[in-house]
């Protein structure tokens, strides 16, 4: 006889959705606003450099990966289904340096991603926290979200120092489990709950 492994349900089974939030978000010295088609040559600056993309999933962009990806962002306004997402484009004094995303990873839009890329003239600064502490703000004040995690290539030190200024834990190293661009790399995989912000 099978043993029961049935779980109880969770106390939350229904979507939790929410307004649209309120864009741009406005920190101390970013402002983060949806895309427009003007955002393909700044993109392209950093997301078409094979330093910045060795790290992540796609290749270099040309011009034309660039306009098909600025078209499919500027789609993701609001979270309001699974795999839905907002996605930003952050801005310091007026120039794009670098863009943030949240995903809803669940049914119930509970348990949420973030992920950010941006421009290697703008690291050292602290642009990327202020931006992605914005957008944590967004997923458990406005969304409501229980949990946020965010995954990463393990050789991907300042993403890694990065998620830890950001409180969040880090809770698996996954080994060899991703196959990218000819190798099999690490995963780090980090999680922030709204109960520890």
């Amino acid at each position: 006889m099978a043993p029961d492994i049935s779980r109880e349900p969770s106390a939350q089974t229904e979507p939790s959705i929410q307004p649209e939030p309120t864009v741009p978000l406005i920190t101390d010295r970013l402002r983060l606003r949806h895309y427009r088609p003007t955002d393909v040559e700044p993109l392209l600056t950093y997301y078409g450099d094979p330093g910045v993309a060795r790290l992540l999933l796609d290749e270099p962009w040309d011009r034309d990966k660039a306009e098909q990806e600025v078209t499919r962002r500027s789609g993701k306004l609001h979270i309001t289904a699974e795999g839905f997402s907002i996605a930003l484009v952050v801005e310091h004094e007026g120039n794009v340096i670098g863009d943030i995303a949240l995903w809803a990873t669940d049914a119930t839009l509970s348990l949420g991603e973030i992920g950010w890329v941006f421009h290697p003239d703008a690291g050292g600064r602290g642009f990327a926290t202020e931006a992605a502490r914005a957008v944590l703000e967004l997923a458990f004040g406005h969304y409501r979200m229980h949990r946020v995690k965010a995954q990463l290539d393990a050789r991907n030190t300042a993403s890694a120092r990065m998620c830890e200024r950001l409180g969040m834990t880090r809770e698996a190293h996954l080994r060899k489990d991703w196959f990218s661009k000819g190798e099999w790399t690490d995963t780090l995989v980090y999680g922030l709950l709204a109960t520890e912000r």
